[in-house]
Protein backbone atom coordinates (compact mmCIF):
# COMPACT_ATOMS: atom_id res chain seq x y z
CA UNK A 1 0.00 0.00 0.00
CA UNK A 2 1.36 3.35 -1.16
CA UNK A 3 1.30 6.90 1.02
CA UNK A 4 1.15 10.21 0.09
CA UNK A 5 1.11 13.15 1.51
CA UNK A 6 -2.10 15.54 1.33
CA UNK A 7 -1.24 19.33 2.37
CA UNK A 8 -4.74 20.76 2.57
CA UNK A 9 -5.20 24.73 2.83
CA UNK A 10 -8.49 25.71 3.27
CA UNK A 11 -11.36 24.06 5.17
CA UNK A 12 -9.76 20.53 5.54
CA UNK A 13 -7.06 21.87 7.73
CA UNK A 14 -10.03 21.52 10.45
CA UNK A 15 -8.86 17.66 10.99
CA UNK A 16 -12.72 16.93 12.05
CA UNK A 17 -13.65 18.57 8.42
CA UNK A 18 -11.12 16.52 6.63
CA UNK A 19 -12.73 13.57 8.50
CA UNK A 20 -15.57 13.77 6.79
CA UNK A 21 -13.99 13.25 3.51
CA UNK A 22 -12.67 9.85 5.02
CA UNK A 23 -15.53 8.57 6.55
CA UNK A 24 -18.41 9.67 4.82
CA UNK A 25 -20.12 12.66 6.83
CA UNK A 26 -21.49 16.08 6.77
CA UNK A 27 -19.27 18.47 8.07
CA UNK A 28 -20.71 21.17 10.36
CA UNK A 29 -21.19 24.16 8.32
CA UNK A 30 -21.92 22.30 5.43
CA UNK A 31 -25.39 21.89 3.17
CA UNK A 32 -23.89 18.50 2.46
CA UNK A 33 -22.65 15.09 3.46
CA UNK A 34 -19.80 13.58 1.94
CA UNK A 35 -19.64 10.29 0.16
CA UNK A 36 -16.47 9.07 2.18
CA UNK A 37 -13.61 6.81 0.83
CA UNK A 38 -13.17 3.66 -0.16
CA UNK A 39 -10.80 3.17 2.77
CA UNK A 40 -11.87 4.68 5.56
CA UNK A 41 -9.12 4.27 7.90
CA UNK A 42 -7.95 7.52 9.55
CA UNK A 43 -4.48 9.14 8.15
CA UNK A 44 -1.42 7.45 9.59
CA UNK A 45 -0.32 11.14 10.70
CA UNK A 46 -0.53 14.72 10.47
CA UNK A 47 1.46 17.88 10.85
CA UNK A 48 1.78 21.40 10.07
CA UNK A 49 3.04 22.37 6.06
CA UNK A 50 4.19 25.12 4.71
CA UNK A 51 3.18 26.07 0.95
CA UNK A 52 5.26 28.37 -1.57
CA UNK A 53 2.21 28.78 -3.27
CA UNK A 54 -0.44 32.24 -2.35
CA UNK A 55 -3.83 31.22 -1.26
CA UNK A 56 -6.83 33.39 -2.52
CA UNK A 57 -10.33 32.66 -2.44
CA UNK A 58 -12.58 32.52 -5.49
CA UNK A 59 -15.84 30.81 -7.11
CA UNK A 60 -19.57 32.21 -6.03
CA UNK A 61 -21.63 29.75 -3.80
CA UNK A 62 -20.59 26.29 -2.63
CA UNK A 63 -22.11 23.79 0.21
CA UNK A 64 -20.85 26.61 2.48
CA UNK A 65 -23.20 29.02 1.15
CA UNK A 66 -22.76 32.25 -1.08
CA UNK A 67 -19.44 32.84 -0.93
CA UNK A 68 -15.37 31.66 -2.52
CA UNK A 69 -13.68 29.02 -1.55
CA UNK A 70 -9.87 28.98 -1.09
CA UNK A 71 -7.58 27.76 -3.78
CA UNK A 72 -3.78 28.52 -4.60
CA UNK A 73 -2.00 29.82 -7.12
CA UNK A 74 0.32 28.05 -9.43
CA UNK A 75 3.28 30.39 -9.10
CA UNK A 76 5.53 30.44 -6.26
CA UNK A 77 5.42 33.75 -3.87
CA UNK A 78 8.26 34.21 -1.40
CA UNK A 79 6.52 37.09 -0.08
CA UNK A 80 2.96 35.22 0.73
CA UNK A 81 3.16 31.63 2.12
CA UNK A 82 0.20 29.23 2.47
CA UNK A 83 -0.17 27.45 6.04
CA UNK A 84 -1.60 24.27 5.84
CA UNK A 85 -2.05 21.22 7.42
CA UNK A 86 -0.73 17.43 5.61
CA UNK A 87 -2.16 14.60 6.15
CA UNK A 88 -0.55 10.52 5.84
CA UNK A 89 -3.43 8.83 3.62
CA UNK A 90 -3.12 6.44 0.65
CA UNK A 91 -2.60 6.66 -2.87
CA UNK A 92 -6.44 5.61 -3.38
CA UNK A 93 -7.53 7.98 -0.37
CA UNK A 94 -6.24 10.66 -1.77
CA UNK A 95 -7.94 10.05 -5.56
CA UNK A 96 -10.88 9.62 -3.59
CA UNK A 97 -10.74 12.58 -1.80
CA UNK A 98 -9.76 14.57 -4.94
CA UNK A 99 -13.12 12.78 -6.38
CA UNK A 100 -14.88 14.19 -3.71
CA UNK A 101 -13.60 17.73 -3.88
CA UNK A 102 -14.84 17.86 -8.03
CA UNK A 103 -17.92 15.93 -7.37
CA UNK A 104 -16.72 13.17 -9.66
CA UNK A 105 -16.65 9.47 -9.12
CA UNK A 106 -13.72 7.16 -9.63
CA UNK A 107 -10.60 9.71 -10.15
CA UNK A 108 -7.69 7.68 -10.92
CA UNK A 109 -4.13 9.25 -12.31
CA UNK A 110 -0.31 8.51 -12.01
CA UNK A 111 1.34 9.81 -9.41
CA UNK A 112 4.69 9.82 -11.20
CA UNK A 113 3.11 11.85 -13.90
CA UNK A 114 2.20 14.58 -11.81
CA UNK A 115 5.84 14.68 -10.06
CA UNK A 116 7.21 15.27 -13.35
CA UNK A 117 4.75 17.87 -14.19
CA UNK A 118 4.18 19.53 -11.06
CA UNK A 119 0.90 21.41 -12.50
CA UNK A 120 -1.30 18.65 -13.80
CA UNK A 121 -5.10 19.30 -14.66
CA UNK A 122 -7.59 16.29 -14.74
CA UNK A 123 -10.78 16.93 -14.68
CA UNK A 124 -13.32 20.67 -14.95
CA UNK A 125 -14.16 20.40 -11.62
CA UNK A 126 -13.39 23.24 -9.13
CA UNK A 127 -10.07 21.49 -7.82
CA UNK A 128 -8.82 19.94 -11.38
CA UNK A 129 -5.64 20.47 -11.22
CA UNK A 130 -3.56 17.50 -9.05
CA UNK A 131 -0.54 19.47 -7.71
CA UNK A 132 2.81 17.91 -6.64
CA UNK A 133 5.01 20.15 -3.95
CA UNK A 134 7.69 18.18 -2.75
CA UNK A 135 8.34 15.10 -0.47
CA UNK A 136 8.53 14.89 3.18
CA UNK A 137 10.29 11.56 4.66
CA UNK A 138 10.04 9.54 1.99
CA UNK A 139 6.91 10.70 0.94
CA UNK A 140 5.32 12.93 -2.03
CA UNK A 141 3.19 15.64 -0.90
CA UNK A 142 0.27 16.65 -3.12
CA UNK A 143 -2.59 19.12 -3.47
CA UNK A 144 -4.98 20.37 -5.87
CA UNK A 145 -6.11 23.39 -6.90
CA UNK A 146 -8.45 25.25 -9.85
CA UNK A 147 -7.47 24.64 -13.49
CA UNK A 148 -7.24 28.49 -13.74
CA UNK A 149 -4.31 30.66 -12.10
CA UNK A 150 -4.96 32.80 -9.37
CA UNK A 151 -6.06 36.12 -10.91
CA UNK A 152 -8.04 34.53 -13.58
CA UNK A 153 -11.14 34.55 -11.88
CA UNK A 154 -12.74 37.06 -9.77
CA UNK A 155 -11.87 37.36 -6.01
CA UNK A 156 -14.75 36.55 -3.75
CA UNK A 157 -14.64 36.96 -0.15
CA UNK A 158 -16.11 33.59 1.67
CA UNK A 159 -19.16 32.41 3.77
CA UNK A 160 -18.86 32.65 7.60
CA UNK A 161 -19.38 28.77 7.99
CA UNK A 162 -16.56 27.96 5.36
CA UNK A 163 -13.82 31.14 7.06
CA UNK A 164 -14.62 29.55 11.20
CA UNK A 165 -13.94 26.05 9.50
CA UNK A 166 -10.43 27.48 8.36
CA UNK A 167 -9.80 29.66 11.32
CA UNK A 168 -10.54 26.48 13.52
CA UNK A 169 -7.85 24.51 11.50
CA UNK A 170 -5.12 27.44 11.80
CA UNK A 171 -5.94 27.69 15.32
CA UNK A 172 -4.86 23.92 16.31
CA UNK A 173 -2.39 24.59 14.10
CA UNK A 174 -1.11 26.95 17.19
CA UNK A 175 -1.81 30.38 15.51
CA UNK A 176 -3.11 33.05 17.83
CA UNK A 177 -6.50 35.16 17.29
CA UNK A 178 -4.57 37.86 15.76
CA UNK A 179 -2.23 36.07 13.90
CA UNK A 180 -5.29 34.48 12.30
CA UNK A 181 -6.70 37.65 11.23
CA UNK A 182 -3.41 39.14 10.58
CA UNK A 183 -2.87 35.78 7.75
CA UNK A 184 -6.71 35.87 6.98
CA UNK A 185 -6.81 39.54 6.27
CA UNK A 186 -4.15 39.48 3.75
CA UNK A 187 -5.59 36.81 1.34
CA UNK A 188 -7.06 38.02 -1.77
CA UNK A 189 -10.61 38.06 -1.81
CA UNK A 190 -10.95 38.70 2.17
CA UNK A 191 -8.12 41.42 2.01
CA UNK A 192 -10.48 44.44 -0.17
CA UNK A 193 -13.68 42.65 0.61
CA UNK A 194 -13.58 42.82 4.74
CA UNK A 195 -12.54 44.72 7.47
CA UNK A 196 -10.03 42.98 10.27
CA UNK A 197 -13.54 43.55 12.40
CA UNK A 198 -16.18 41.76 9.54
CA UNK A 199 -13.10 38.67 9.29
CA UNK A 200 -13.12 38.47 12.93
CA UNK A 201 -16.90 37.94 13.03
CA UNK A 202 -17.38 35.66 10.35
CA UNK A 203 -14.24 33.76 11.12
CA UNK A 204 -16.13 33.45 14.79
CA UNK A 205 -13.17 35.18 16.78
CA UNK A 206 -14.85 37.74 18.08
Amino acid sequence: MNYVWYASYGSNMNKDRFSCYIEGRQAEGSSEPERGCRNCNPPLEDRPVEIEYPLYFSKQESKWGAGGVAFIGHQPAASSKTIGRMYLITEEQFMDVASQENGIDGLEFDFEKIKEARFLPLTEGWYGTIVYLGDCDGYPIFSFTSNRDMGEEEYVAPASGYLRTIAKGLKALGMTDEGILDYLGEKNGLKSAKTREQIKIDSGLA
